[in-house]
């Protein structure tokens, strides 16, 4: 099984970004443990980190032509205004679990809202890094429902 983990808009920043809503630990460290606990799981994770808009669509279209199990996205900002990037992820056929470090319904009145919602299994927030492992378990636990179908 495959799953592609989707980092958004300045997250290669992470350790440096804000470290009271972040904490310190990087992107690297995150990835790290999502295959750590992948391997455990017996799924390989594949993880993506863009700054572009467009990147981050076709990225989505390979992980459709690639036939990947399940996608979990992180997309920062573009989660509450990217209808393009809605529009891709509303392409797959596969679970998508939203997650974010940060519980955004408690943030900013602007962050409340998820464009990604209608079209995600689930969301997964306020956790910080644990949100990347709980949205990893998720995803498989849904991906495996949705193959024994």
């Amino acid at each position: 099984m495959k799953i592609l983990m989707l980092h958004g808009i300045n997250h290669n920043m992470f350790g440096k970004r804000d470290p009271a809503q972040y904490g310190t630990v990087t992107l690297a460290e995150i990835d790290a443990r999502l295959r750590s606990l992948g391997k455990e799981l017996g799924v390989e994770v594949e993880s993506f980190q863009t700054n572009s808009e467009a990147a981050m669509c076709e990225r989505i279209h390979q992980g459709y032509a690639d036939g990947v199990d399940a996608v979990l996205i992180n997309a920062g900002a573009w989660t509450h205004y990217s209808y393009g990037i809605r529009d891709a992820l509303a392409i797959l056929t596969v679970p998508v679990v939203e997650l974010h470090m940060s519980n955004i319904h408690a943030r900013e009145a602007f962050r409340h809202h998820s464009v990604f919602a209608e079209i995600a299994k689930g969301q997964i927030c306020g956790f910080g890094v644990d949100s990347y492992l709980l949205a990893l378990r998720a995803a498989v636990s849904a991906a495996q429902a949705a193959q024994s179908r």
